[in-house]
């Protein structure tokens, strides 16, 4: 049986300062390895990003926030490549991937800012959005507590191809144990890496909302792979 396989966790290096390569190099890394879309999840404005922290007002911020996924989206008509757009939200340290709305919804609710991140994560899926709690187990000098929230999340990252196999298993258990959603996904910032992780689809998928219909509904597969580069 055929599977649409899609990247749910990418970074640019347009938007995210950890990232290493460009929205253009993503999209053509992703089509060379045959996938039928990737999610751009830049990191949000209370997260490690590109986007001037003062000295723009609200417009410019999400207009300079969505040029990763402007430029994506445009690299994907070329290879001939999904893109969709989403977001990693962050509470230090703590994040959240964010699915189902529009950049033209961050433009209507700048109040999203100075909400706790336990109200945006509510009021996210109040509007219909997807909220996916991005590797809660992670460990780094920077992550001072490890936060949970059960109640206020649609699903768990359980597998993360980027972290350690103790804090994928942790996920999985904190998924289980709360009925959540499990996800996967690679936290690509580098465009080549060895292990890959994300979701596969019966459907091919035309939208974000496609996307999120298909999580909500169980309606998927993860994966995770070792692939042999060059």
């Amino acid at each position: 049986m055929k599977y649409y396989k899609y990247e749910t966790h990418l970074h640019t290096s347009e938007v995210s300062a950890c990232a290493r390569v460009s929205a253009r190099e993503q999209v053509e890394f992703y089509a060379d390895m045959g996938y039928s879309g990737i999610i751009i999840t830049d990191h949000f404005f209370n997260g490690n990003t590109t986007v001037p922290r003062e000295g723009l007002d609200w417009k410019e911020k999400v207009e300079r926030f969505c040029e990763g996924y402007v430029n994506a989206r445009d690299a994907g008509e070329e290879f001939g490549i999904d893109v969709f757009f989403g977001w990693e939200y962050s509470f230090f340290g703590t994040d959240f991937l964010t699915y189902g709305l529009s950049p033209e919804w961050l433009l209507k609710n700048p109040q999203i800012m100075d909400m706790e991140h336990w109200d945006y994560c509510d009021f996210v899926r109040n509007c219909g959005g997807l909220v996916i709690h991005a590797h809660p187990f992670r460990e780094a000098s920077y992550i001072k507590e490890i936060r949970l929230l059960p109640r206020n999340v649609d699903g768990v990252e359980v597998i993360n191809a980027n972290r350690t196999d103790f804090e994928n298993a942790k996920a999985l258990e904190y998924a289980k144990d709360y009925q959540l959603l499990q996800f996967a996904g690679s936290d690509n910032h580098t465009a080549v890496q060895s292990v890959f992780a994300g979701i596969k689809t019966k459907e091919k998928l035309e939208t974000i909302y496609d996307f999120v219909d298909v999580i909500k509904s169980g309606s998927y597969k993860i994966f995770r792979e070792k692939v042999k580069l060059g």
